[in-house]
């Protein structure tokens, strides 16, 4: 008995110590859960202040990039400029930019054929471009009387195929210094056409032509439509039909016709490549250039250039032909193209040098020079009064009223308008310079019009100074 006392008064104290370690670990327990509730709210409130010390520094450097980009001129063309690295001194410190473009094509003997030849330009603190067309036929020899095929311009690159030797004629042409190439191959002119999903274009005439050696056949009806990159190709290749005939006179004929389509045309692929749709195939397009164009144009020049040219705005795209005539006067009766020296040195100083220079005028006045900011050509000046320029006013517009009605406007304006007719459908209304009447004259007659854009297309054998052509844009 005394032995069952004793360990039932062990058994208590043991059970006592137990519950006694039990009430210990759930109290323990109990404050845990309270230590943990209390922690809780404190590491939400970190993350909270970490969260709005992120937000914050994310406004501020989205204040200051927003800053940059209204300080680089706002715009789809600030925020490239901002996006590349550029401040508002950027754009300042560039030059106007020059280039050689050509378009290559192949024919079936794989010789290679240049199509086109442009010196183009462009500044982008004046936002003014140009586009001087060379001639295929262009010599490039020494004696005229001598000339063969070979001597033409558009044989030298097929000769090593280096675009140095085509780079070193036309400066040799021109008197420039161009030091940079972009060459376009055909099959890369008609990718980059599909690319940005065609251009709409108005084709000046009917084009029936076919050229075996080539792989060419060109097969186009007058008028606006949507041209995809086959059709474009054959557009801007076509210098005459199966039956000889060509563009009208008043249009330029053969060549000269087919570089000022080839010039036009390309306005139209800036527009439509500048479209913010065609932005978002931008990688596409770059995959085509990198595929089908040569150049020795650095990635860096291209960059501080391109965040500007994407606002270019066609109206300020000045064009021009190398003055010259076209003669077969020498011992093989071949047709070249030779060009004026004189005239020549004297357009290129007034498309790539005094454009945007301060110049007197004719009335002695010194103004700014404006003249020709829309897609033109400039020419020298004449003193010729309103009553002596002979103007022919041809209806391309579609609208038979409207040719009265220009010439209406031109007459009140003291011009003397000897001819009228009709010609193809064109989209815009055109001023020609025929016989160098001036650049205020021009810009005068365009005033009268309210309409119209200037081309220098001299011809010794034109009765009339200047040939107006009304396109569908003509609403007066």
């Amino acid at each position: 008995m005394e032995k069952d006392s004793t360990n039932k008064r062990v058994n208590k104290k043991t059970n006592k110590k137990n519950n006694n370690v039990k009430k210990k670990k759930v109290k323990n327990k109990n404050m845990t859960k309270e230590n943990n509730i209390k922690t809780k709210p404190k590491k939400k409130k970190r993350w909270k202040k970490v969260l709005l010390i992120i937000l914050l520094i994310l406004l501020i450097l989205g204040g200051i990039f927003a800053y940059r980009v209204y300080k680089n001129g706002g715009g789809l063309s600030g925020l490239l400029a901002t996006a590349v690295g550029h401040n508002e001194n950027t754009k300042k410190n560039l030059g106007e930019f020059k280039c050689l473009v050509l378009g290559i094509s192949t024919d079936e003997k794989g010789a290679l054929l240049t199509d086109t030849i442009m010196v183009a330009s462009y500044n982008p603190n004046t936002q003014k471009a140009t586009l001087l067309s060379i001639p295929r036929d262009t010599y490039t020899g020494k004696n005229p009387k001598r000339a063969t095929s070979n001597d033409k311009i558009n044989s030298v690159y097929s000769r090593h195929e280096d675009p140095q030797d085509v780079l070193d004629e036309v400066n040799e042409i021109t008197g420039l210094d161009l030091k940079y190439y972009i060459i376009v191959k055909t099959e890369g002119f008609i990718k980059l056409v599909d690319a940005i999903g065609g251009v709409t274009f108005n084709v000046p005439i009917d084009m029936d032509y076919d050229d075996t050696s080539q792989d060419l056949h060109i097969h186009l009806k007058a008028g606006e439509q949507l041209l995809d990159g086959d059709k474009a190709e054959q557009l801007v290749r076509f210098r005459h039909n199966n039956d000889g005939s060509s563009y009208p006179e008043e249009y330029g004929d053969n060549d000269t016709g087919r570089m000022r389509t080839q010039r036009d045309f390309i306005m139209a692929v800036i527009k439509q490549t500048a479209k913010v749709e065609n932005i978002f195939k931008l990688g596409q397009i770059l995959d085509v250039a990198k595929e089908n164009v040569i150049t020795n144009i650095d990635f860096n020049v291209a960059k501080d250039y391109i965040p500007y040219a994407v606002e270019f705005n066609t109206e300020n795209l000045l064009t021009a032909t190398l003055p010259g005539e076209n003669t077969n006067n020498n011992t093989a009766g071949t047709w070249i193209f030779v060009c004026d020296e004189e005239e020549t040195e004297a357009l290129v100083q007034e498309l790539f040098y005094d454009r945007d220079i301060i110049e007197e005028q004719t009335d002695g006045n010194i103004t700014s020079n404006e003249t020709n900011t829309t897609s033109n050509t400039i020419s020298s000046t004449t003193s010729k009064s309103k009553s002596d320029i002979k103007i022919e006013v041809l209806n391309g517009s579609g609208v038979s009223k409207n040719l009265q009605l220009a010439v209406n406007a031109l007459k009140g304006a003291g011009y003397n308008v000897s001819r009228t007719g009709e010609t193809n459908t064109t989209s815009k209304t055109v001023i020609m310079d025929k016989k160098s009447v001036g650049d205020t004259t021009l810009k005068n007659i365009k005033e009268a019009l309210d309409e119209g854009q200037i081309e220098y297309s001299e011809s010794s054998s034109s009765k009339v100074d200047v040939v107006i052509i009304i396109g569908k844009d003509y609403n007066n």
